[in-house]
């Protein structure tokens, strides 16, 4: 018998756990043995020591053809910016800055030199907008097609850091910018590829569809909200960016700080281009909102002494507050009917 085999093994499917708890289960064995590993796995970035004042974040990021991206419908110089701004959004989420990335490629023989020369040009427009150096990376062949891996390095001052597990009670929760049109984008590209594979024909209605799809094919990380917070002397007491949909992030945030949260329908920030294009789609806009995923804004908590800062801001929405954990997680609706938050966000392992 092989000294890996256990006659106790079971076969339980990775989708039995989801993305972040097959994280937790294969990890919790894992003990930093390192003085200068301040924070391992569990959050946005890694957290190293640099130096007396500064703390380095490093985080890494995984894009699969066929799970993360479509290339029937996704621009290759588009994904290759994206792939940037998804990296650069966690260390955002940590309330850094960051400096330098790797980016590492698994080709298929169905890719040009051309092909991967405009991925490249992706990357390079991101590296110029964020300020970073692409730094090294790596590049391998695949017989499944693209597979892209992106590390980011960042710093941040010690007394400015933010992590998922700050937040206390009474405590105002925040997000950024508005939220839903990724999803959106994302359902208007996926139904015309399904007008076009039916009808090869026909040519793609984009029109009048703008915000929604550059929401979705143009990721932009964030970075200047956290340059606003530190203009306005804030450091969040909690932070996470919305990469799955609010309220899986606003679930990371409650179980990290122990807390519960409660946020509001008529509170949720959403485009009216956004409300618009979910009524054209016979779809809910408060469900895209909610659960969307990839809108990449920046979700976090701040004390209540900082609310005069920020309530004027169009940039900045309070949607809710932090309360006892015993109290749960609940979402109110516009007729003050209360609902426990679940989680309906994108999970790669049940969603693929």
């Amino acid at each position: 018998m092989s000294i890996f085999e256990d006659k106790k093994t079971k076969n339980t499917p990775v989708s039995e756990l989801g993305e972040f708890g097959l994280i937790d289960y294969l990890t919790k064995p894992f003990k930093n043995n390192n003085k200068n590993t301040i924070k391992g796995v569990g959050d946005d970035a890694a957290v190293i020591e640099l130096s007396k004042d500064q703390y380095r974040l490093l985080s890494t990021d995984m894009l699969v053809e066929g799970v993360h991206f479509d290339l029937s419908y996704t621009p290759l110089k588009h994904l290759g910016y994206k792939a940037v701004s998804v990296n650069v959004s966690d260390i955002c989420a940590m309330n850094g800055k960051a400096s330098q990335i790797t980016f590492s490629i698994a080709v298929s023989n169905r890719f040009s030199i051309e092909a991967l020369e405009e991925l490249y040009s992706g990357i390079k427009l991101a590296c110029e907008n964020y300020k970073i150096d692409l730094v090294g990376g790596d590049t391998t062949s695949s017989t499944s097609g693209l597979v892209i891996s992106v590390s980011v390095l960042g710093e941040v001052e010690k007394q400015k850091i933010s992590y998922r597990n700050g937040a206390k009670i009474n405590d105002l929760v925040v997000v950024t910018g508005d939220l839903g049109a990724a999803y959106l984008g994302l359902q208007i590209l996926k139904r015309e590829k399904e007008i076009f594979l039916s009808n090869p024909g026909v040519q793609p209605d984009l029109h009048g569809n703008d915000y929604a799809l550059q929401r979705q094919l143009k990721t932009e990380a964030r970075s200047n909200f956290v340059k606003v917070l530190d203009d306005l002397n804030i450091v969040p007491t909690s932070m996470i960016d919305i990469s799955d949909g609010l309220t899986s992030e606003i679930l990371h945030l409650s179980k990290h700080s122990d807390v519960g949260i409660t946020i509001y329908e008529d509170k949720l920030p959403i485009d009216y281009t956004t409300m618009n294009l979910a009524k054209d789609l016979n779809l809910n806009p408060i469900f895209c909102a909610l659960n969307g995923g990839e809108d990449y804004e920046l979700l976090f908590t701040i004390s209540q002494s900082h609310y005069e800062k920020l309530k004027k801001d169009v940039d900045f929405t309070i949607i809710g507050h932090v309360t006892d954990k015993k109290e749960g997680n609940n979402f109110i609706t516009k007729d003050s009917t209360s609902h426990p938050i679940t989680a309906q966000g994108w999970d790669p392992l049940i969603s693929s």
